[in-house]
């Protein structure tokens, strides 16, 4: 007789024995294969939830684009603020301590999407045409006493590049200007906001300075004068005036500068999915 569970050869109990392993085996490869499934999925999960992470190269396409956007999302008010302080320096007041003084804002100018017509020249027009330019804005300040005045114009272009290019065919050096025609001649740059009726006669940008520099896509620029008819005296032959006069222009058209051309923060996502 055999015993119970056992076949004639002996062999039942060792089937029974591998195919209790073999079930076993196969249960624990399905628990693996699960488990990493999971993992492989909750990484998933984890790398939607978690901030995007930006290239270096797309950071700097984000952030071109916001400096770029600038002028056409800040309010006016905001590119051209309605004080800006400056200072003039110890060595112009021949003393011992700088002063801090404010430009006023008096008039902002509406947009010229022309911006042939916002500069003083044709040539200077055509570079700026030709580069791509979008549209000059334009404002203009006084000093505290209202001795001097000034514009100051932004010229958009498509890219920093574009504005470096653009920046040839206008004024980099400062360059005395009177309206009689022995005094100078006018630089090339900004084309000065004019005023009717009394501010005519007030603000009359009677030799003037003028300059531009790039700041990103824009090209900034300004000319500042006398607002008054002044005898015919070259400003550059007034050394307390131009140095002011300078002050004052430098100290706006640098703050315009900053606002519209600082670079922004690194761009982030905020953590949804997607965003």
């Amino acid at each position: 007789m055999h015993g119970d569970g056992m076949d004639a050869d002996g062999t039942r109990g060792d089937r029974q024995g591998r195919g209790g392993r073999g079930h076993r085996a196969a249960a624990v490869l399905a628990l693996i294969l699960g488990l990493v499934g999971f993992a492989v999925s909750a990484t998933g999960v984890a790398i939607q939830l978690l901030p995007r992470q930006f290239t270096a190269a797309q950071q700097r396409q984000i952030e071109a684009w916001e400096v770029i956007g600038r002028w056409q999302t800040m309010p006016a008010g905001q590119i051209f603020p309605a004080s800006v302080s400056y200072v003039l320096s110890a060595r112009t007041l021949q003393d011992v301590a700088p002063l801090n003084l404010d430009a006023l804002r008096v008039s902002i100018a509406p947009q010229q999407s022309d911006c042939a017509k916002a500069v003083t020249s044709a040539a200077a027009g055509a570079v700026l045409r030709r580069n791509g330019c979008e549209a000059v804005l334009r404002a203009t300040y006084v000093d505290a006493t209202r001795s001097y005045v000034m514009t100051i114009g932004v010229a958009v272009l498509p890219t920093a590049a574009a504005a470096t290019s653009a920046a040839s065919g206008l004024s980099q050096p400062r360059l005395a200007a009177a309206r009689d025609a022995g005094g100078g001649r006018i630089a090339a740059g900004v084309l000065v906001v004019r005023f009717g009726g009394a501010a005519a006669r007030l603000y009359d940008y009677s030799r003037h300075i003028a300059r531009s520099f790039t700041a990103g896509p824009y090209i900034i620029m300004y000319a500042a004068g006398y607002s008054d008819n002044r005898p015919p005296v070259p400003v550059n032959r007034d050394r307390y005036a131009d140095r002011e006069m300078t002050s004052m222009a430098e100290g706006v058209a640098q703050s315009v500068a900053d606002t519209l051309a600082t670079r922004p923060a690194p761009p982030h996502c905020p953590g949804a999915p997607g965003c």
